[in-house]
């Protein structure tokens, strides 16, 4: 086995939510070479056609990346570990959000446009900053610093705007048969500055999710002189927002998820998707 592929415990518990063989039409490629090559591809951030011979022909590899991430079949893998590890206990309910920015490589570029340049950019999550073309990650990690959710936005977008909906993309179905809703609130959540808001927390109320966020310097001026109370804050529990810090390090490990080579930023979700599924297995 060589680096970065997947160990016998780890293709235990992906196989069998991979889609079958099909009955007709010929045999797949053995589905474990193929994910070995798309994960080989991910560490090197090497070209498609640049694949060694060992993991079939390039374009195959592609091709059912291409088809599982359109599919949802990485989504699936990345859900039901969650799942898994809800149900028996290790999932840690303290949840912390940030963001972080990856550059687009040059080859990033030139997706097919559907009007104008503008839009199809901000359609493709690429948004132009002062370091050129970045996509932003905005994440949403347990307290083990395990990846729940995310979303994939242009550079130039500013986080206080996407925590509603990274939340609300948290689902964690129940197991069993008779389950109920999935679980979609954390017990506590942990942010920076950045998502000091009156809008934000006002939101976080009326789900009674109880937070832990810093008030900038200016708020807390504004309090002052309006004579109201500042907001609870705990320094203890803030500390621990570092797991979110910690996942991104562990994500960006990967030069395919640390740099930006997908013109799609469908087939770069899934790039982030198959590797939160792996950091799962592996924590």
């Amino acid at each position: 086995m060589r680096r970065h592929e997947l160990t016998d415990v780890a293709w235990q518990r992906i196989e069998p939510l991979l889609p079958a063989q099909p009955v007709r039409g010929g045999q797949w490629l053995d589905h474990r070479t193929v994910l070995n090559g798309m994960l080989w591809k991910l560490a090197t951030g090497a070209p498609w056609r640049d694949l060694p011979e060992r993991y079939g022909n390039w374009k195959t590899v592609y091709e059912r990346y291409r088809r599982w991430a359109a599919d949802g079949t990485f989504d699936r893998i990345l859900a039901h570990l969650q799942v898994h590890d809800d149900a028996v206990g290790r999932l840690n309910w303290t949840v912390s959000i940030d963001s972080t920015i990856v550059r687009a490589h040059q080859h990033a570029t030139g997706a097919r446009k559907k009007g104008t340049m503008r839009t199809n950019r901000s359609c493709q999550a690429l948004g132009r900053s002062r370091g050129g073309l970045t996509t932003k990650v905005h994440l949403a990690v347990d307290g083990r610093g395990l990846p729940l959710s995310f979303v994939i936005t242009p550079g130039n977008v500013n986080d206080c705007t996407r925590l509603v909906q990274v939340l609300e993309s948290i689902r964690i179905a129940r197991p069993g048969p008779g389950r109920g809703r999935p679980r979609t609130r954390p017990a506590h959540l942990i942010a920076d500055k950045g998502y000091s808001t009156g809008k934000i927390r006002t939101y976080l109320r009326k789900r009674r999710i109880t937070h832990t966020i810093p008030e900038r310097s200016d708020q807390l001026a504004a309090r002052t002189r309006r004579g109201h109370r500042r907001c609870g804050f705990d320094p203890s529990l803030y500390r621990l927002r570092n797991v979110v810090e910690r996942c991104f390090n562990r994500l960006k490990q990967w030069r395919g998820t640390a740099t930006r080579y997908d013109k799609l930023a469908r087939h770069y979700r899934a790039a982030i998707t198959l590797v939160s599924a792996l950091l799962w297995i592996t924590t």
